[in-house]
């Protein structure tokens, strides 16, 4: 790729600093991402530029007017602190016609809502857990056709926000207190979804009208508590390290099942009109039916977390799928000027 001025996007607290160093492991997760993509694009001899974001569009027109970027690297994954927002960056975007990286609007409207993406899916024959969802200042009344087991969760928020050990509820009135503590606490809506005991995996596709599917990786709980990607789950670098939480290729699949879970990411990012990169996230049954989880456009790309990782299982270097995602954002752009 030729010398290319590049704009990255994010929120002002995920700027990364020039150097890690006297940065513990802990503190680098709130900026790592936006650290390993602007030094492997700028050892890559692009011209990079760095811009926080959160409630104002005008300093990205500024920026975009004085540095005159060929593409945005766009990593916001909120705005005005609300997750639906992102797509209303990406249209912006579109609207002033310059190229970016990741999804396309649609993509993200369709998926970030957890019951509206469950409903195409389940009208495309594709396995999703049962589910029912809880407005705020409703009441909290759990339909018949939903038995327990059940997860609760935050119909729109993303990172686990909300997920822990008591997200898993067996009985109604449990079911009350949960749904009851996402509506004040993290001030969602509430969905309760039917709790698959399985395997936890997730699969990253790379692309636009043609996908690259990459491996199958698998988170392994060790010893936590419960079996879910809780917040520490994901996130506690100490809690991880002591639970022997691991996330690695999947192993034991048997070939059926893994290219019926491949098969499966490719209808799913299709109907969801995912594009650029996204990861799927699955929960496989005792009796091995793949169970939809959900659908995350514009995933975490650190160097070293799950995308990146099955990636460069699958032969592609860090610095190839930089500039993979930066070419499917050029790519995009000049298919719809024609």
């Amino acid at each position: 790729m030729k010398r290319t001025r590049v704009l990255v996007l994010l929120h002002p607290e995920q700027v990364p600093p020039d150097s890690i160093k006297g940065y513990s492991e802990q503190d680098i997760l709130a900026f790592k991402t936006g650290y390993d993509i602007v030094n492997t694009l700028r050892k890559a001899r692009h011209e990079v530029r760095v811009l926080g974001v959160q409630h104002e569009l005008r300093p990205i027109r500024a920026e975009i007017d004085s540095f005159q970027p060929d593409i945005v690297f766009n990593l916001l994954e909120e705005f005005h602190g609300e997750p639906a927002y992102d797509q209303n960056v990406a249209s912006y975007l579109e609207l002033i016609r310059i190229p970016y990286t990741g999804c396309n609007p649609r993509g993200l409207m369709l998926s970030r809502g957890k019951d509206l993406s469950k409903k195409l899916l389940h009208y495309h024959r594709i396995p999703v857990p049962a589910f029912a969802v809880f407005p705020m200042r409703k009441k909290i009344q759990r339909p018949a056709r939903l038995p327990f087991p059940l997860i609760i969760k935050s119909l729109s928020e993303d990172a686990s926000l909300g997920i822990a050990q008591k997200s898993i509820v067996d009985t109604d009135d449990k079911l009350q207190e949960r749904v009851t503590f996402i509506h004040e606490k993290i001030g969602t809506a509430a969905i309760a979804e039917q709790y698959i005991d399985g395997r936890e995996l997730y699969v990253g596709v790379i692309g636009n009208d043609r996908m690259r599917v990459l491996p199958i990786w698998e988170l392994y709980f060790g010893d936590a508590a419960s079996k879910i990607a809780t917040a520490k789950v994901k996130f506690d670098v100490k809690y991880q390290e002591e639970r022997g939480i691991l996330q690695g290729p999947a192993t034991d699949l048997a070939p059926e099942v893994y290219k019926r879970i491949q098969n499966l990411t490719r209808r799913i990012c299709r109907t969801l009109e995912l594009d650029g990169y996204a990861r799927v996230d699955f929960r496989l049954s005792a009796e091995g039916i793949p169970y939809f989880l959900e659908a995350n456009p514009n995933p975490e790309i650190a160097r070293h977390e799950v995308f990146a990782e099955a990636a460069a299982f699958d032969g592609m270097t860090y610095s190839e799928m930089i500039r993979r995602i930066v070419a499917l954002g050029i790519q995009r752009s000049r298919t719809k000027a024609r």
